[in-house]
């Protein structure tokens, strides 16, 4: 019987997705929108496996456009696998891998290969900075000064 993690780890899981999605739509990658249809976009597709198992977990993978999907989804279906859309395909989602990999480690998340047979060319997001660490991209508070706008001292005198 599949049993769920506690709504107390569900939420956690929730955070962590957020994170890892904010974080690749701040490298500047597209982020798929949790229940979009794939057959509109690609990008990044951040996924949470709510199983209270060894398999449960969030999930980074990499969604190419639409068209090349068809292209290699035809190929493979009409068993052309000698046709260099499936190689290329396959050559995009090992990159964009390793470039989210690359980003996620950069802002402090610890990631790894899925390593499931059910997950191929995928990430599993272990855990995330600290939450009492913003986000490099985060406002800053001298971001919020205006120059050369000063408060009136008191008493209107300059």
């Amino acid at each position: 019987m599949f049993e769920r993690v506690s709504a107390e780890e569900s939420a956690a899981l929730e955070a962590l997705a957020r994170k890892v999605r904010n974080e690749l739509a701040a490298a500047g990658l597209p982020v798929l929108s949790p229940g979009l249809d794939p057959v509109l976009a690609g990008g990044a597709e951040v996924d949470i496996d709510d199983g209270a198992d060894a398999a449960g977990g969030v999930f980074v993978a990499w969604q190419a456009s639409p068209r090349l999907r068809a292209c290699a989804r035809r190929a493979f279906g009409l068993k052309q696998l000698d046709e260099p859309v499936l190689r290329h395909s396959s050559a995009v989602g090992a990159a964009m891998m390793q470039a989210m990999a690359a980003v996620l480690a950069s802002a402090g998340f610890n990631v790894e290969d899925a390593r499931d047979e059910y997950r191929p060319q995928q990430l599993r997001v272990l855990a995330g900075p600290s939450s009492k660490q913003q986000p490099i991209w985060s406002i800053r508070d001298d971001e919020l000064a205006l120059p050369g706008w000063q408060d009136t001292p008191a008493g209107g005198a300059d």
